[in-house]
């Protein structure tokens, strides 16, 4: 079905795709997976012909009928459902020539075809997709101009979908998608008759949906078969027998090449340290594939907790208008070391719910008690436009840390996952990934009592959606989350609860049973058996953070005290370099260098005890 030859592309100077090669068959669902940046997107923009690369071949079988869902949302008066119908052009076609044919033989033949391709359900058909993607019966007939973008590229989605094209590009389809419509994603395209090429960080449509996992890096693609735990766990022994091939190469030139520097000048071993150089020369490195560690989140912990609970609602409500409430009959409480997750479809109110906790909006009826020093961080997609563009990372801590030094703003920085190379670039020019990881840390930056968060991963890569989960486990404030990641809620959240029918109520399954609800359209709760599952399940994991908290507690400490120390020797670094100091004042130029010798000492424990305390923390989660 598609054939990438031998393919090289570079963007702005920088090589992207390197004499990349690998087939997709038909009817092959294959999933696209790499960091942020190393050109997957490309590969997508080569394949749809937006771009030509420097040399090799993206070829397409010939006659095949590709479908991607266009980054332009559709817009206008047409209505939904008529947008979606229109994606199949050969009905389109037909059903037009049906009005202005007047050959009876024609009719025939033209009422034959709309048959043959089922023209008379194509309305039902795509009605089925639509609403597995949300929309409800009378959305379906709104204007596509009535939309936000977001559902304007989820109407893009399903007129791909209900096109069947042979070739289907997918590029993070779920990013625009809630939890229910992603599981609807996933089941539907297991059923999807074509090949299809996804780019996804969603770990559960890569593990449900695609046969195999192709792995873009250094410009190279590898084929995995399965999908991504089987990837993971694949790549993970290639990763040790490369390392292991790897050392007992470099043990070999160790040995040759000690043969060789003794014998070298030795008449009767002349002979045989030729032969060894000569098999130096030819010996080529083994190129290993372990990336490059991903830089964790900094997200501080509450300096004092709040007795619980944090949060109560007594009967309340809350809407945008007088007299018509979104939600209602909210009794909930939420503790200062609560983790929870909202469950339910677009439009039922979770985000009308999040705003309410986090202050944007008021009760309407009844009451919602709190601390009054309750911080709450709220984090939700669209906050990334409130980022000045032409501000840089740098500027953006130097407004919360006025008093600190250069050297001090610069390691907070780093702590981002911001390093030297991205605190002077303009907030426009970072990535979407970097733009949220930017955003994330600042409204997190004093240590709030509750953090919320609506789709933080969508521009996340799968190593920085893994290292936000471990910066969620080391924070001890309270976490509300919505999210279309099943990973990040099962791997840190310990309570569900679900938003639908007007109100919030606690879930008492876990998500296999509102994965497996969701996919079956089921209207009954789950069993007994499951739901005391479950709840065992989110008890054991909060137990096991409770039990970690000191250990991470020790860690945070010890980073601390690191930062401090950095700080510290970059002011003295800083006089030290003023030559009119050593002639002023000598003594305190000794002074000076005393103080960074024993700052270098001190650093030096404290690494080593960090070292240890992550050794300690590592073996204390991994029992």
């Amino acid at each position: 079905m598609l054939h990438i030859n031998n393919l090289v592309c570079r963007v702005e100077g920088r090589l992207l795709i390197n004499n990349a090669s690998f087939a997709l068959m038909p009817k092959t669902r294959l999933g696209l997976v790499g960091r942020n940046g190393t050109g997957k997107s490309t590969l997508l923009r080569i394949i749809k012909g937006e771009m030509e690369p420097i040399s090799g071949e993206a070829r397409i079988r010939k006659g095949a009928r590709l479908g991607a869902v266009d980054q332009e949302a559709p817009g206008g008066p047409q209505s939904i459902m008529d947008f979606v119908l229109s994606a199949d052009t050969e009905r389109e076609q037909l059903l037009s020539a049906a009005q202005t044919q007047s050959e009876p033989h024609k009719i025939a033949e033209i009422q034959t075809r709309l048959a043959d391709i089922g023209a008379y359900s194509a309305e039902a058909r795509a009605g089925t997709i639509l609403h597995g993607l949300g929309f409800t019966s009378q959305e379906q007939q709104n204007p596509c101009s009535s939309f936000s973008g977001g559902w304007r590229m989820r109407a893009s989605l399903a007129s791909m979908l209900f096109a069947e094209p042979d070739l289907l590009l997918l590029d993070e389809p779920t990013n625009y998608l809630d939890l229910e419509g992603a599981i609807w994603l996933e089941t539907h395209l297991k059923r999807f008759a074509g090949a299809v090429l996804i780019i996804s960080h969603d770990r559960d449509l890569l593990n449900t949906a695609v046969h195999q996992i192709g792995h873009l890096r250094a410009g190279k693609i590898t084929i995995f078969e399965g999908g991504y735990d089987s990837f993971e766990k694949q790549l993970a022994e290639r990763q040790r027998l490369d390392m292991a091939l790897r050392s007992r190469q470099e043990e070999e030139r160790r040995h040759l090449q000690a043969f060789v520097d003794r014998f070298r000048y030795k008449a009767s071993k002349a002979k045989q340290a030729q032969s060894r150089v000569k098999r130096l020369e030819k010996m080529r490195p083994i190129a290993t594939i372990v990336e490059n560690p991903v830089a964790p989140f900094d997200l501080p912990s509450p300096k004092r907790p709040m007795a619980p609970p944090m949060i109560r609602f007594e009967d309340a409500s809350v809407g945008y208008e007088p007299g018509k409430p979104i939600l209602s009959n909210l009794d909930l409480a939420i503790d200062p070391d609560d983790r929870i997750a909202l469950l339910g479809r677009n439009g039922q109110g979770k985000s009308t719910f999040a705003k309410l906790i986090a202050g944007k909006l008021a009760v309407m009826n009844g009451r919602m008690k709190h601390h009054k020093r309750m911080q709450v961080a709220y984090f939700a997609q669209h906050q990334l436009d409130v980022l000045d563009p032409g501000e840089t990372p740098y500027s953006h801590v130097r407004d919360r840390m006025e008093e600190a030094t250069e050297a001090q703003r610069r390691a907070r920085l780093a702590r981002f996952g911001l390093g030297a190379e991205h605190a002077e670039t303009a907030v426009g020019d970072l990535s979407g990934g970097e733009k949220a990881r930017l955003l994330l840390n600042l409204i997190a930056f004093e240590g709030p009592h509750l953090l919320i968060l609506d789709e933080p991963t969508n521009h996340l890569d799968m190593d920085s959606r893994a290292a936000l989960a471990d910066a969620l486990d080391t924070y001890e404030g309270a976490v509300l989350l919505i999210s279309h990641d099943r990973f990040l809620i099962e791997r840190s959240i310990d309570r569900l609860w679900i938003v639908q029918g007007g109100t919030v109520n606690n879930y008492d399954g876990d998500m296999d049973d509102y994965r497996r609800q969701m996919g079956e359209k089921e209207r009954k709760g789950p069993s007994t058996v499951k739901v005391q599952a479950g709840l065992a399940k989110r008890q054991a994991k909060a137990a096991r953070r409770e039990s970690l908290a000191p250990l991470r507690r020790n860690i945070v400490r010890l980073e601390t005290e690191m930062e401090r120390l950095r700080g510290g020797i970059a002011q003295i670094d800083a006089a030290l370099a003023k030559p009119e100091l050593y002639e002023r004042d000598p003594e305190q130029a000794m002074s000076f260098n005393v103080k960074r010798g024993r700052a270098l000492k001190r650093m030096d424990e404290i690494e080593n005890m960090w070292l240890v305390a992550q050794e300690e923390f590592e073996r204390a989660r991994n029992q």
